[in-house]
């Protein structure tokens, strides 16, 4: 990918929503809300401090994350639609079970 984002910045691609519910339904594209759950493509070096320290970024390409759901500013690099947002923005990284267990 060419683009590489700036200071404490993050490139998101959002992760596809489920089709069916619990109980199987089929929920149209017009009910369905924009996920806010994504997988983390580039990131910057990280904020700086008053005296120019860096805050190295808690993230990193190919975390997966959650986000606020007004998150982020919907771009498009090399055709593909994605979010770019400030490391604040997101609430969390999501582990699987069986890394967490490990850990």
């Amino acid at each position: 990918m060419a683009f590489k984002p700036l200071h404490d910045r993050v490139l998101v691609r959002r992760v596809e929503s489920e089709e069916k519910t619990a109980g199987g339904l089929i929920i149209p594209d017009s009910a369905k809300e924009k996920p806010s759950e994504g997988q983390v493509v580039a990131c910057g070096e990280g904020a700086r401090k008053d005296n120019g320290e860096l805050i190295a970024m808690a993230v990193k390409a190919g975390d997966r994350i959650l986000f606020g759901k007004w998150s982020g500013t919907e771009v498009t690099v090399e055709g593909e639609e994605l979010l770019i947002m400030k490391e604040s923005d997101i609430l969390g990284i999501i582990t699987s079970d069986k890394a967490a267990k490990a850990a």
